[in-house]
């Protein structure tokens, strides 16, 4: 008998929970209590307002798009997952390059050595990817990011492709054709350990995240104010 869910903290504590409650089908409401918030639309100062809101049944849902990342080695499933921001593949042990093989519905993309790379949603183009820089998109369309993490070549930028394509990414040999250590990361929540050889593939997740918004802000504006406080 749950009709939404309110989380009170930053945008981790938001994710988190759309993750935990994936499948449930509840809108979910933010009360920020961090410094820089994407996610989490009311401030502490606005919950009695918000609540108002609420039960008046003054607000919308805006549905965002998840990601389910499964990872195989050979024809075996090892593991899978999903996430609201982004799925990150990157090294795992000694700090040294991974050399990467990308595949796009089954068809080769390219390879290259990097620190990682990141497969985002557009809800999570506003966090590691940016960092990585990759583009800013609008967080209810619907489409998958790819951006490497630090890649040892100077045309290699990220690429962005149509929501229901499915991205695989392989973990090559190291550069003595020796064995690699990779790591699948969900959100930086959960973990898939990775070796050369595995591959996770990458999709669209068949439920999406709905979120409670309260005000009529475009995206432009709140990406402006939370630009202009960061």
């Amino acid at each position: 008998d749950i009709d939404c869910v309110l989380t009170v903290g930053g945008d981790g504590t938001f994710i988190q929970a759309s993750r935990r409650l994936f499948g449930r089908d509840l809108p979910m409401l933010g009360i920020n209590m961090g410094t820089l918030g994407y996610l989490t639309e009311v401030e502490v100062q606005n919950v009695e307002e918000a609540v108002k809101q609420l039960v008046e049944g003054n607000y919308t849902i805006e549905e965002r798009m998840m990601l389910e990342g499964s990872v195989y080695r050979g024809q075996k499933l090892i593991g899978r997952d999903i996430a609201l921001n982004d799925i990150v593949i990157g090294r795992d042990g000694h700090l040294r390059v991974v050399r990467f093989k990308n595949y796009v519905n089954d068809v080769y993309l390219n390879s290259y050595n990097a620190d990682g790379i990141i497969i985002s949603t557009p809800t999570g183009s506003t966090g590691y990817s940016l960092s990585a820089g990759g583009p800013i998109v609008s967080p209810n369309a619907a489409m998958t990011i790819m951006t490497p993490i630090a890649p040892h070549t100077l045309n290699m930028r990220s690429i962005i492709f149509p929501a229901q394509d499915v991205i695989t990414v392989e973990i090559g040999k190291g550069r003595h054709c020796d064995c690699e250590k990779g790591i699948a990361s969900f959100d930086g929540d959960t973990f898939i350990p990775m070796v050369t050889g595995d591959c996770i593939q990458i999709r669209q997740a068949d439920v999406k995240t709905k979120i409670l918004k309260l005000n009529h802000l475009s995206f432009v504006e709140v990406l402006r104010r939370k630009m202009r406080d960061s």
